[in-house]
């Protein structure tokens, strides 16, 4: 996580550099105010990025002498043959068409698509609390 924290948190001095160069140079107090923006939620992202490597034990990543064999072996569960990210996707175009034509009726039920797939796709594998 040392890494990604780095990252953001050179995204959000650039960020920020960029919104005082462009204040003083535009004169335009939008784009100033959006590129602040910006660089306020990349200094979020890094500043958890930071909380949680110091918190958790260092990864293969995170060591310059690392091997590649050092980050071998499983990585997580994923579904190979779920149908539920196709699903998430359409909702999701779906909303966005609601959006630009925006039509009530049309959002409300493309949030509800959204959820619903959502929904599907985090408890596709929730089998319940154990029954001994």
């Amino acid at each position: 996580m040392k890494v990604e924290a780095k990252i953001f948190n050179i995204i959000t001095i650039f960020f920020f550099a960029s919104a005082i160069v462009y204040g003083f140079w535009a004169k335009e107090p939008v784009g100033t105010v959006a590129l602040i923006l910006v660089g306020g939620l990349s200094l979020l992202i890094g500043s958890y990025f930071s909380f949680v490597a110091r918190r958790i034990e260092q990864r293969p990543e995170d060591n310059p002498d690392a091997e590649i064999s050092d980050g071998a072996g499983e990585l997580g569960f994923f579904s190979p043959g779920s149908y539920w990210p196709v699903g998430v996707a359409a909702a999701s175009a779906f909303a966005g068409v609601a959006l630009a034509f925006f039509h009530v009726w049309m959002i409300v039920m493309a949030i509800g698509a959204v959820l619903i797939t959502v929904a599907g796709l985090v408890f596709e594998y929730h089998t319940g609390p154990d029954h001994h």
